[in-house]
């Protein structure tokens, strides 16, 4: 199906991980991001830290929500373009990372709630 890349976020918001797939695949491809160096993953990983602090401004500086959803889908769209780079099955790896995140207890530390296989002794 043709779709028009701009102007369909309404139309496409299906809650289908593989129709955000494929729109980033559309992206990449668009922008020819593996023949450009686009799919290196330590300029990747610069960028999502470059995109997590622009998150993490906008937490902090109490900016609207429409600041941190836009903050945030672009944290989303390059996780995902990561998974396209490294040629990864994102939804998979998800689901079977969740299988086992939900098997562990819980501890409460400083700063909060944390699930994880860390323990103290």
């Amino acid at each position: 199906m043709a779709v028009a890349e701009t102007g369909v976020a309404e139309v496409l918001c299906d809650g289908r991980f593989d129709t955000m797939m494929a729109r980033v695949a559309r992206f990449h491809d668009k922008h020819a991001f593996a023949d450009n160096n686009g799919h290196d993953m330590g300029y990747r990983l610069a960028l999502t830290i470059e995109e997590l602090g622009e998150l993490a401004a906008a937490v902090t500086k109490g900016k609207p929500k429409e600041d941190l959803e836009e903050e945030l889908a672009d944290v989303l769209i390059l996780i995902l373009g990561h998974a396209l780079a490294m040629e990864v099955d994102l939804e998979k790896a998800f689901h079977t990372k969740l299988d086992r995140v939900m098997q562990r207890p819980s501890i409460t530390g400083r700063l909060g709630i944390r699930v994880t296989e860390y323990s103290e002794n």
